[in-house]
């Protein structure tokens, strides 16, 4: 193993993540393992087809809303069964909210969804590679950019004009979804909820090779949600 300055390199660094997972990393760098560790959990095999994945995810949806969750796998067991490996069946592409958390309105566990999430649920480089990692390496079969209601980063986006810090990259990023949109009739920010998520969809299909291949393989699928916060469903856009 190559190394520069003490450091573990790229190209390295890339091979531990594909073969070993965490536990090679833990050791490569010295750290130590959990003894309680269950090393059977594979790292990289899929759990479901990409429509199979598709249909969990939304019974989950439904349970949550009919009030009748079962908080799977979220048990200490669990834990130590994850020490070693994942394999998320889902990466969800969702807005920061605090009211929109996947494992919550999904109804899953730990180590099933590869939560990815960013204010307005945008595409940005490192985004991206988030997501390059889940497809390529863990081969999670279905991918869902979530949007949801009222959102304020899209609201934000809808009315313009300037915004502190940083707050102007998210803007700038949903603003092609405002133009989609502009003179459309009803509600404006909902509208661009649900271009925004249709947006960043094409923006994924258009941005990666990995994501174009899997796709084309049948080994991805790839979905856009809207999240309603007032009942709490998703529905698919």
């Amino acid at each position: 193993m190559q190394k520069t300055n003490g450091f573990i390199g790229r190209r390295d660094l890339l091979k531990i993540l594909g073969i070993g997972g965490i536990s090679t990393i833990t050791a490569s760098l010295g750290m130590p393992k959990n003894a309680a560790a269950d090393t059977s959990m594979p790292s990289i095999a899929p759990l479901e087809t990409p429509d199979a994945a598709l249909a969990r995810l939304m019974a989950g949806n439904q349970r949550f809303v009919s009030g009748q969750t079962q908080h799977p796998q979220q048990s200490i067991n669990r834990v130590h069964k994850l020490t070693q490996s994942q394999s998320p069946f889902a990466i969800v592409l969702g807005c920061a909210d605090s009211r929109v958390p996947g494992e919550v309105i999904f109804d899953q566990g730990l180590g099933n969804i590869f939560d990815v999430r960013v204010a307005g649920n945008i595409v940005t480089p490192e985004v991206l590679g988030s997501i390059e990692y889940a497809v390529a390496y863990l081969k999670t079969p279905l991918l869902v950019v979530l949007g949801h209601e009222r959102c304020g980063a899209v609201s934000a986006a809808v009315q313009g004009g300037e915004f502190a810090g940083s707050i102007s990259s998210l803007v700038n990023a949903i603003a092609p979804a405002v133009a989609r949109v502009k003179g459309r009739a009803g509600n404006m920010v909902e509208n661009v909820v649900v271009a925004n998520v249709q947006y960043q969809v094409e923006k994924l299909q258009q941005s990666s090779t990995m994501i174009q291949e899997a796709v084309r393989a049948g080994k991805l699928k790839i979905v856009g949600g809207r999240y309603d916060l007032d009942e709490g469903t998703v529905t698919l856009v």
